[in-house]
């Protein structure tokens, strides 16, 4: 599907995301069919941190609680993390498995190859896509999207 000037903001970053991340994904399979970019920012932290539990997972890569729980139940499945009950038993410990460790070599290498790629790219658009995005999420973080529309509609709604 060709890029058009025309098409809205939401479209333009659907198309980015199909371009980044649905090439991202295909080049995962390749080696491991059931690994998707998704899992990254757990796996990140996991390599980091060692244990973590979901709500740390969450904080550690900007995915809200929710995202993190749904990717370790995931990554679970695939034998890639094992969850422990937390001291006070209230909550769970997330830790990679032997599995899971096993494939941070190749995930490491893929991810400095990704970032390599992004670096790329960043220097071939005339700003840096990296900081637009930051820009962007900052600006929604501070008002969201939704506030923004409703605003335009109660300004139209004056005009009629």
């Amino acid at each position: 599907m060709p890029f058009r000037p025309a098409d809205g903001l939401g479209t333009q970053m659907r198309r980015l995301l199909e371009l980044l991340d649905g090439e991202l994904e295909a080049f995962y399979r390749d080696e491991h069919p059931f690994y998707v970019p998704r899992y990254t920012p757990v796996m990140k932290a996991l390599a980091e941190a060692g244990d973590l539990t979901i709500k740390e997972i969450a904080e550690r890569s900007s995915v809200s609680h929710s995202a993190a729980s749904q990717t370790v139940s995931k990554l679970a499945g695939h034998g890639l993390v094992s969850l422990q009950p937390d001291e006070d038993r209230r909550g769970r410990r997330v830790r990679l498995t032997a599995e899971g460790e096993a494939l941070l070599p190749w995930l490491k290498r893929r991810w400095a190859a990704t970032n390599a790629a992004a670096q790329e790219l960043n220097r071939e658009l005339d700003y840096l896509l990296s900081t637009v995005l930051a820009q962007a999420i900052l600006r929604l973080e501070q008002r969201s999207f939704s506030e923004r529309i409703r605003r335009h509609e109660e300004d139209q709604g004056d005009k009629a």
